[in-house]
């Protein structure tokens, strides 16, 4: 019975064992607690890491007396603050675009990773359980370019024989600030439709074909919640929170998965991950990768002017994707590891003031 439990235990919780290792490996650091005095530190935007970085801003405020104050404001914000030098670093999901790069007023901004996420697709049908729809990547496109209207459409009927679809008209909510969760929806759109590439494009804000706006992953969740036949992408934690119902989704390789820990694991563990960072990771090939997966980063200015706020933001940066890795796991994200922890580290070491790094 005790070898049963033991193989059990290995096969359940095979990602924290991996986690549990890496944490005691020679690669984990010492946290170190900002030197020069900070104890306050500024940040603001993505809404997808918002449930982690609460957790983690909680424990290093405990740890080293640093009070991290976070604005859950969305990506766009993030970035424009950031921009502004109004925070000490900014959130986002998304890739800043050359454009937005150009308009920051201190210089080259870093992309560091420090989780890995799957956004889940949710519905409000009454009747219709968690998992119970299947839906296909050209069917998720069609209902969001409005071309599917109805839950009893054709096309999706043929995807779930035997599932009573009701004849509801397909309310589809999206967010309507400016979203790094809109950002990895956009371009697993934009890979999987070529009309919604061509329509409508990727970005953290797009021009949607309709229906409802909601701010912030908080908003696209409450609004489906409260409408009957409503469709909508959030974050797997604020789905889990809400307890709302996901379809599942066909993956590249025709496999139909619903979003978890494991599949956005998979997906983020791609060879030839850039040194920058800066990759989108939708649409994997692993045949047991969820498909609406992405990173989300810390932004940074590479080059700083105050050595106590730079010494402290790399600090927390630091910590972050070594010790804070621990809250990740409870939360549903995925844990950096193997290549994009060691590019993830390379980039905090390259934040520095007037020209000398600021970690060794």
């Amino acid at each position: 019975m005790k070898k049963e439990m033991n193989k059990m235990k290995i096969k359940g919780f095979s990602v924290v064992a991996a986690v549990a290792a890496l944490l005691l490996s020679g690669a984990m650091a010492l946290a170190a607690c900002p030197a020069k005095g900070i104890k306050e530190l500024t940040g603001a935007g993505a809404t997808f890491p918002y449930p982690l970085y609460s957790k983690m801003f909680s424990e290093y405020n405990k740890l080293c007396n640093v009070k991290v104050n976070y604005q859950s404001i969305g990506s766009g914000g993030g970035i424009r603050q950031l921009q502004e030098l109004t925070v000490d670093f900014g959130g986002s999901d998304g890739i800043m675009d050359e454009k937005q790069k150009g308009e920051a007023k201190a210089g080259a901004v870093l992309h560091i990773p420090t989780v890995a996420g799957a956004e889940a697709i949710v519905y409000n049908l009454p009747g219709i359980q968690r998992g119970q729809i299947k839906i296909t990547p050209e069917v998720l496109a069609d209902i969001y370019l409005k071309k599917i209207s109805n839950w009893n459409d054709s096309r999706i009927k043929a995807l779930n024989p035997g599932l009573k679809l009701p004849d509801l008209t397909i309310a589809v909510v999206h967010r309507s600030d400016g979203s790094g969760t809109t950002f990895i929806f956009t371009n697993y759109l934009s890979k999987v439709s070529q009309e919604w590439k061509d329509k409508v494009g990727f970005a953290t804000s797009v021009n949607w074909p309709g229906d409802v706006g909601g701010k912030g992953n908080e908003g696209v969740a409450n609004s489906v919640a409260q409408i009957p036949g409503a469709i909508g992408y959030v974050e797997v934690a604020y789905a889990k929170q809400n307890n709302m119902a996901w379809a599942q989704l066909r993956n590249k390789a025709g496999n139909y998965l619903e979003p978890s820990l494991e599949g956005a694991a998979l997906a983020a563990d791609q060879p030839n991950l850039p040194d920058n960072m800066e990759v989108m990771v939708t649409d994997s090939a692993n045949s047991k990768a969820y498909p609406i997966t992405g990173f989300t980063w810390l932004l940074v200015y590479e080059n700083q002017k105050d050595e106590a706020k730079a010494d402290a933001v790399a600090n927390l940066a630091w910590w972050m994707i070594h010790d804070g890795q621990q809250y990740a796991l409870p939360l549903e994200y995925a844990p950096l590891k193997g290549a994009a922890l060691k590019k993830a580290e390379s980039l905090v070491k390259k934040i520095k003031v007037n020209g000398r790094p600021v970690l060794n």
